[in-house]
């Protein structure tokens, strides 16, 4: 069947209603066959964001980086080195495959994201420095460098921003906490802008992270067993993430913005990010269809979007007016005991301590890449 002929799905709807569809995977496999092209041109794909779990899959399954783990072991490359080397070339390669998307979409998608080290989250100054380090070494226009929204990150996300660097700011989970990301947004452009540089190429997404809010609140109201508890299962992540638009819609339709917006800036976009559902007891595609408005980005997981594509349920905007219904939600586990902030907060110290875990892992399996293809080198010669 040729491109013109295939059937609809629910995919081109969600791309239609106004939301941007990313992958959230990347693997050298994934390039060297095509499939992100083929992705891209069969299934709305437009962006990609990686992390420290996503490359350590990729470099654990199959021989596609052993070719460069040989080159990189005959070198006599330190294994830090070597994964950013690693994992820059395929960010770099993703870019280029989806420059068009780029080009086309004027600057504003065709994005692929690679993450500073985590270990370096509470390092405002070293993270900082790692962003530079990437976005130059990448040295790709539609980049994103992903850097996390703790605390300290706020600083290093505005002086990014402010040096002309494309952010995914990562792991948001809070409202609060999203407040002071886009704040650190504003903050960074009004310094560009006073340097003289031109805002429209800085792009900027936050990733708002979805499915893990509900993983860790519903077996909170299990425990609990009330009729009340019961009947907010799998309602507070949804919620949570529209109030995120909400305040997203009164930052970005301020003053202060259309000033910005009137110099060329672009808006830093809501990204749904942890979208793959974790309770089977879910629709396997809920964490799309209930979060579909215009001007944001989904980032999924490849089993996430092709059940998407094959059944998702999208009915048009099901985010805008849902504020006063989403805080009575928020509100309604205040009134069982479950204070959201509480969880959000955890949630973040649990996703730093699982990308530090990701990231041993990677060095991990680098450094036993490089074992073995040294001591391949040094059989072969021994046989020469």
């Amino acid at each position: 069947m040729t491109d013109t002929a295939r059937a609809t799905t629910a995919l081109d709807t969600l791309s239609a209603a106004g939301v941007a569809v990313w992958l959230d995977d990347l693997s050298r496999e994934r390039l060297r066959t095509g499939n992100l092209a083929d992705l891209a041109r069969t299934h709305r794909v437009v962006g990609v964001t990686t992390n420290p779990t996503i490359f350590a899959s990729a470099l654990s399954k199959g021989n596609a980086y052993d070719e460069q783990l040989a080159e990189l072991a005959a070198a006599g490359v330190e294994t830090e080195a070597a994964v950013l080397d690693i994992t820059v070339d395929d960010v770099r390669e993703a870019a280029d495959v989806l420059r068009p998307v780029y080009d086309e979409s004027g600057t504003v998608d065709g994005r692929v994201s690679l993450e500073v080290d985590p270990r370096l989250a509470k390092d405002a100054d070293a993270t900082l420095a790692q962003a530079r380090e990437l976005w130059s070494r990448i040295d790709r226009p539609n980049a994103f460098i992903k850097i996390p929204a703790t605390e300290d990150g706020l600083a290093a996300i505005e002086g990014a921003i402010a040096d002309g660097i494309s952010v995914n700011v990562t792991l948001i989970f809070s409202l609060e906490r999203y407040r002071k990301v886009m704040e650190a947004y504003l903050s960074g452009l009004e310094k560009a802008l006073a340097a003289g540089r031109d805002l429209a190429p800085i792009g900027s997404v936050a990733s708002f992270f979805v499915s893990r809010v509900d993983a860790a609140i519903d077996p909170k109201l299990d425990e609990l067993g009330t009729p009340e508890a019961k009947e907010l299962r799998g309602k507070a992540a949804i919620a949570n993430a529209r109030l995120a638009y909400a305040a997203y819609e009164e930052i970005f339709s301020g003053e202060r913005w259309a000033g910005l917006a009137a110099s060329g800036a672009q808006p830093q976009r809501p990204l749904w990010a942890s979208t793959g559902v974790k309770d089977k007891a879910y629709p396997d595609t809920m964490y799309v269809d209930e979060l579909v408005v215009t001007g944001v980005v989904n980032t999924m997981p490849e089993a996430t979007l092709l059940a998407v594509a094959d059944h998702g349920q999208i009915r048009g905007d099901s985010v805008s007016g849902t504020e006063q219904e989403s805080a009575a939600v928020i509100e309604a586990l205040r009134g069982v005991g479950i204070e959201i902030d509480d969880v959000t907060e955890a949630l973040e110290a649990e996703a730093i301590r699982k990308f530090e875990a990701s990231w041993t892992e990677l060095l991990e399996t680098v450094s036993d890449g490089l074992a073995r293809a040294a001591g391949n080198g040094s059989t072969e010669e021994a046989g020469q």
